[in-house]
């Protein structure tokens, strides 16, 4: 199978009550069988489906999944609420199926899920990091505001009222009035 046959089955895992799963009628369609004879061969082998493994959806959850997924269009007018098949669930079909189709498929099936549980773990490790990197940001934001908060005292121009009368000169001042070097001047000389 090709690589957007692995993708296509990747595209028709849902989350339905925390659960990743495939709609019955999408694996009927990987399997290469009509819906019906799926839901069949379910029945005929109900043992061999506990409640882990396959599961059907409420009214409610038949309305939101239908909302969301144009393909399941039809879905809207059945009378019978569709199956949703866990990872294992979907295996077992393919065993009680026993067509060349459905054995071949059930490896991508497998393939799939573990692909999205691996990619569940990698994101739920960049969800730590960011968190710490969030945390780390705060500090920062935190010290940085303080900082900021200093130097505006430092740059703030000082009151011209009472502080310059109590500042004192600094520096060397010669307290002469007049050089002794300098010479007279005469109005003639002008």
């Amino acid at each position: 199978m090709s690589k957007s046959a692995s993708a296509t089955i990747h595209s028709v895992i849902r989350t339905i009550r925390g659960r990743k799963v495939i709609l019955d009628t999408d694996l009927a369609a990987i399997y290469s069988v009509t819906t019906k004879r799926l839901n069949e061969q379910v029945k005929r082998n109900k043992s061999r489906f506990p409640e882990d493994f396959m599961f059907r959806l409420t009214p409610a959850e038949k309305r939101e999944v239908v909302a969301k997924c144009d393909h399941l269009a039809t879905l809207k007018f059945s009378k019978s609420l569709p199956y949703a098949f866990t990872e294992h669930g979907a295996i077992m079909v393919a065993t009680i199926l026993s067509t060349p189709q459905a054995v071949k498929m059930s490896v991508f099936v497998v393939r799939a899920f573990v692909r999205m549980r691996e990619q569940l773990t990698a994101n739920a490790a960049i969800l730590r990091r960011l968190a710490e990197i969030d945390r780390t940001l705060l500090l920062h934001d935190k010290d940085l505001s303080a900082l900021w908060d200093r130097l505006q005292l430092l740059l703030e121009p000082p009151d011209d009222g009472a502080a310059d009368e109590s500042k004192t000169e600094i520096g060397f001042h010669v307290r002469e009035k007049a050089a002794r070097y300098r010479v007279k001047r005469t109005r003639q000389q002008r």
